[in-house]
């Protein structure tokens, strides 16, 4: 089996698009299981010879295209399409998850009733595989100052988790609706006792989410704040009235969560 990108279908997308690209069926040895990479390259890239910032985003089949997802798409064509009109621009690799699997590679911390565990096999996944095939492939800023993590819900978890133990490889992280609920709310606990990051972090949360999600995520950042972590350059913590825990509403505030999380723009390879 060829390991090189395919290239996805445009159909007729609009002017300014990014092209979509596929790195099927990659193989997970920490994890035992294979699963697609989907790459989305900015609108100029092409045209150019710069390397640019790459985003990793998690739940990669619910990025694109509605017809692969489990609850809807979180339109990142249009957002990458709007945001590089002005003139931000990154290459975006989203994972797409196993299903069942999910909630056991995406938190770290074991859970009595929903599993979890599996963490940091995935995490090393992400790194030694997932990351070395696409920059190989695709111009991107290597280091932790041209790469961040980003995900949702349990997604967002384990992007919290990754800017705490992987500042090596990323340089920021959105957690956008994180369920720190998970595991009687483990990540509290670690990010508490665990040295900051020196990275920037986005966290955010819809107030229509009910207590059981929004709650923690507000104790997380209280646990920040003590730790000396407030709004500012490294830190932005939004609270969008009216959202629910759906990939529409994150979709929308990753208009705004890309734009912090890119430190480093596109420069010449």
């Amino acid at each position: 089996m060829s390991w090189d990108p395919i290239q996805l279908p445009a159909g007729e997308p609009l002017e300014g698009s990014p092209a979509l690209w596929a790195l099927p069926k990659l193989r997970s040895p920490e994890l035992q299981n294979y699963r697609d990479i989907i790459v989305a390259l900015p609108p100029s890239y092409d045209e150019t010879n710069r390397a640019y910032p790459l985003l990793v985003m998690h739940d990669g089949q619910n990025l694109f295209d509605p017809d692969t997802s489990f609850a809807g798409s979180w339109g990142m064509i249009g957002v990458l399409r709007d945001l590089a009109r002005d003139g931000v621009e990154v290459v975006v690799a989203g994972i797409a998850n196993t299903g069942p699997f999910r909630r056991y590679e995406y938190s770290p911390f074991r859970d009595p009733t929903h599993g979890g565990g599996d963490g940091d096999r995935y995490l090393a996944f992400v790194v030694d595989q997932v990351l070395p095939r696409v920059e190989s492939a695709f111009r991107v800023v290597r280091g932790p100052e041209g790469r961040s993590v980003a995900g949702s819900s349990m997604g967002g978890l384990v992007s919290l988790y990754a800017l705490w133990t992987r500042p090596d490889i990323f340089g920021a992280a959105a957690a956008l609706s994180p369920s720190v609920w998970f595991a009687g709310e483990a990540i509290v606990d670690f990010v508490r006792e665990e040295p900051l990051p020196p990275g920037r972090l986005w966290l955010d949360a819809g107030t229509e989410e009910g207590e059981r999600m929004l709650e923690p995520v507000r104790r997380l950042r209280d646990v920040l704040a003590e730790r000396g972590l407030t709004p500012g350059p490294r830190f932005e913590y939004v609270e969008e009235e009216a959202a629910a825990h759906h990939e529409e509403h994150w979709g929308k505030r990753m208009r705004r969560a890309l734009r912090f999380l890119v430190a480093t723009r596109s420069r010449d390879a």
